[in-house]
């Protein structure tokens, strides 16, 4: 089936983002699936942005390059992505960008949004254009123009959506899909939701792109669920905070990117020895230091199995997709809490900002397990020994202040049962063992990776985190040819799930590692854990999501 893909392009400050908002909305309520992208740089106004929605009757989900409209708010859009319209391709501009041509679209939008009285009117105009280009519900559209706007602002986009609707004439015969209704969600917002519906009462953080939108949503909640939001002053502050809250007895967790993780890295083994539960997400970003701020990467893998020093146990999870992000962040909390340990959720800045269509969550798969110790308050001969030695190295774990009589002890020296300060050898070596058994608990609870393609591929392709959707269209391109194609893409990556691996890997005769980083750091991983080593790597490291075609054409040209 035919997918169509838009792409608008302006400076900051043009309103773009509202325009992007616009069609999606409006393709999502009409039925259709979509995936849409942000490219933008690290600037308030100026510079090249640009949004890129793709969208068809069947699910999408990732973006490409192959552009069939371009909607261009200025010149240098034009320049930049004319070359990347396919046969047939239009481009939908003001008259004054580029002149009526064929394949070219150009209408009075400036001159509309001045007979409005607003110029800032003109990206309503467009997006009224782009409904009847593709002979979408005008009163659809005037729905959301009312939800968007609001006051007197809106009477003048009212009046500017007919303007843009009158001015256009219909070109596009869409395929029309059957009304569903799916959510539309971005990885952000889908990892914020999961921490409402996972029990998440504190949310502490300091802002940092691309991690900041999951702290600016738990806020916009706060009035509506039993949730405080606290913007800390640094990294280390709101790392700390969490900690303590968890200590407390309080569901918490925090976001960051790389550089504040690199700030959180003490207190994360402060969570490991003092055995507290702490949920961390990294939204990925290009490093080192300030890197590219608004860019998308997966370097920060190898940096976060070990980080802290010292060992302490630890589970790190990556998400794929919004509705993978959701359940993975309700998962992370219980599992947090069940083994009292770190848990660190890694996505990036391509799923954080990327808006897709996604059936509506189903919250009986959510559930929130505390794991609190219950403990008799009238049982006096009980001393409660906050890190007492048990067979499978978790401790009973009760909240301080809630029972009668016992006391809470903890400590970031190394400590006796009690949690008293030690130095001798024979307990360190007990609470190490004691500790690190938590391990093998993780290793028996770890979910495969997704497997999609043939079941004896000639070709694996080996990924994690948000290149999925991109590997799964590759593998549909490349089985398409008659080539014989499976990808593997994980989700929890440690302790590393190795029965699919070594399955698949047994089979295929060529596999090759698909990462957004320079030193391919999952196929180390899976070097260290299994002694498996990759034939091959495709390895992008630029800021930008590998596409499709990229996977395919490196497989045509280095492997077939």
């Amino acid at each position: 089936m035919k997918k169509y893909n838009l792409l608008i392009g302006g400076s900051a400050g043009q309103g773009m983002d509202t325009l992007a908002h616009n069609i999606e909305k409006i393709l999502q309520r009409t039925g259709y699936h979509l995936f849409s992208n942000k490219d933008y740089e690290s600037r308030v106004r100026g510079g090249h942005n640009f949004t890129q929605i793709r969208f068809s009757i069947e699910p999408v989900g990732s973006h490409s390059n192959e552009i069939d409209l371009i909607i261009a708010l200025n010149d240098e859009t034009v320049e930049v992505h004319r070359e990347k319209l396919v046969e047939g391709g239009a481009i939908l501009c003001d008259e004054k960008i580029l002149s009526l041509e064929e394949g070219v679209f150009s209408l009075p939008i400036v001159a509309g949004a001045k007979e409005v009285g607003d110029v800032r009117t003109q990206t309503t105009i467009a997006f009224g254009a782009f409904v009847k280009l593709f002979n979408l519900d005008f009163e659809l559209a005037k729905t959301i123009i009312n939800d968007v706007f609001k006051g007197e602002i809106l009477a003048k986009n009212q009046k500017a959506l007919e303007i843009g609707y009158n001015m256009a004439v219909s070109h596009y015969e869409l395929e029309k899909p059957e009304a569903e209704t799916r959510m539309l969600i971005n990885g952000n917002q889908a990892i914020g939701l999961g921490a409402l519906a996972g029990g998440v009462t504190f949310y502490g953080a300091y802002p940092m792109t691309p991690s900041t939108s999951i702290m600016t949503y738990l806020a916009s909640k706060q009035g509506e669920s039993d949730i405080v939001v606290e913007q800390a002053e640094d990294e280390i502050a709101a790392i700390n905070m969490v900690l303590g809250a968890s200590y407390a007895g309080v569901r918490a967790m925090t976001g960051t990117s790389g550089g504040g993780f690199s700030l959180m890295v003490e207190t994360l083994g402060l969570s490991g020895i003092a055995e507290l539960p702490l949920v961390v997400v990294n939204v990925q970003r290009p490093g080192p230091a300030t890197g590219l701020p608004t860019r998308t990467e997966q370097s920060d893998l190898s940096f976060i199995l070990t980080a802290s020093h010292g060992e302490i146990p630890r589970m790190v999870l990556a998400v794929r997709n919004p509705e993978d992000a959701f359940y993975q962040t309700t998962r992370a909390l219980n599992i947090a809490e069940e083994y009292q340990i770190p848990v660190i959720i890694l996505s990036d800045q391509y799923l954080a900002d990327a808006n897709q269509t996604i059936e509506p969550f189903d919250l009986s798969k959510v559930t929130i397990d505390r794991h609190l110790a219950t403990f008799d308050p009238n049982d006096t001969e009980r001393i409660y020994n906050r890190y007492e030695f048990t067979e499978n190295g978790i401790s009973p774990r009760i909240i301080p202040g809630k029972v009668k009589g016992q006391v809470v002890f903890i400590d970031s020296d190394e400590h006796d049962e009690s949690g008293h300060i030690i130095e001798d050898a024979e307990t360190r070596i007990k609470m190490m063992d004691k500790r690190m058994k938590k391990l093998n608990l993780l290793k028996e609870i770890v979910i495969e990776p997704e497997y999609y393609g043939v079941e004896t591929p000639d070709i694996l392709l080996v990924g994690w985190g948000s290149t999925q959707g991109n590997i799964k269209e590759a593998v549909d391109l490349l089985n398409s040819e008659g080539k014989k194609v499976g990808g593997l893409i994980f989700g929890d990556i440690y302790p590393l799930p190795t029965k699919l691996l070594e399955q698949y890997t047994g089979i295929a005769k060529t596999v090759i590692n698909v990462e957004q980083n320079y030193t391919g750091q999952l196929a180390k991983l899976i070097r260290q854990e299994t002694g498996v080593t990759i034939d091959k790597s495709i390895l992008k490291f630029d800021g930008r999501q590998i596409l499709p075609m990229e996977i395919v054409d490196f497989v045509r040209r280095e492997v077939l």
